[in-house]
């Protein structure tokens, strides 16, 4: 099956990666950045272009959300398969006389990070049987977690990974800035998030939960608020209400 990658970001790089690392051929990556594309391209050794693209069973969209559609367009072979990468956008938004489909891996990619593969859960959707199985085997060869999805349930599980992973990672951002400001390495902290993380893997979260708020220690929670201002105030008074709320404080 012959197999192209569209898009030259974070995830059409991992993909493809993904792809060679476990021997299943792409035949070209397509894109509109030649100078990423060409990295990609030499890393891999995977054909590449920004003019023409080549002609495949299967096509792979790996761009932003508000590129999808306008990229979709690009393709104009009939009766081929396109997936989307999307984790928000149902298949429809796939613009083409083709069949439609989804293929959302959940994880944050990051081209400097080294990933497992293996361990990514991707989430498929297909019009028909035949389709879910092209998809299935695809992910299958890269991933021990291949699952079933609707665009319904894929909205609910983007949803829980925005919460998990990228408002976390903004937590972290503005746990830096605070450290930063006195001058006490961010490092220090690299323990403490390691061991929470770790936990929930043993722990239901809620049952995790530790600090003032879920202690309700009012004084605590004053002194905190009087070292912050503007944003990271607001976030700090929110996220005692949540914990507060959630306990029934």
């Amino acid at each position: 099956m012959q197999t192209v990658i569209i898009g030259s970001g974070n995830v059409a790089y991992h993909l493809a990666k993904a792809f060679v690392l476990n021997a299943v051929p792409v035949a070209q990556i397509f894109g509109r950045n030649e100078q990423e594309l060409e990295k990609i391209s030499g890393e891999l050794r995977i054909p590449c272009s920004t003019k023409k693209l080549s002609d495949a069973d299967l096509y792979i969209i790996c761009v932003s959300d508000h590129s999808v559609r306008d990229v979709s367009r690009l393709i104009t072979k009939k009766n081929c398969l396109v997936a989307h990468t999307s984790g928000s956008l149902p298949t429809d938004i796939l613009a083409g006389e083709y069949r439609k489909s989804s293929l959302y891996p959940l994880q944050t990619f990051s081209k400097l990070k080294k990933l497992d593969y293996q361990h990514i859960p991707f989430f498929i959707e297909a019009e028909n049987r035949e389709d879910m199985k092209i998809l299935s085997d695809l992910a299958s060869a890269i991933s021990e977690n291949v699952m079933e999805s609707t665009y319904e349930k894929r909205k609910y599980i983007h949803l829980t990974a925005v919460f998990a992973c990228n408002f976390v990672n903004h937590l972290f951002s503005r746990a830096k800035e605070i450290s930063d400001s006195q001058e006490i390495p961010f490092d220090y902290f690299l323990p403490l998030i390691g061991e929470t993380v770790r936990k929930i893997y043993e722990i239901e979260p809620k049952s995790a939960q530790t600090g003032p708020a879920v202690r309700n220690d009012k004084r605590i929670l004053e002194m905190h608020e009087q070292l912050l201002k503007d944003e990271s105030l607001e976030i700090y008074k929110t996220m005692n209400h949540s914990i507060q709320k959630m306990y029934e404080l």
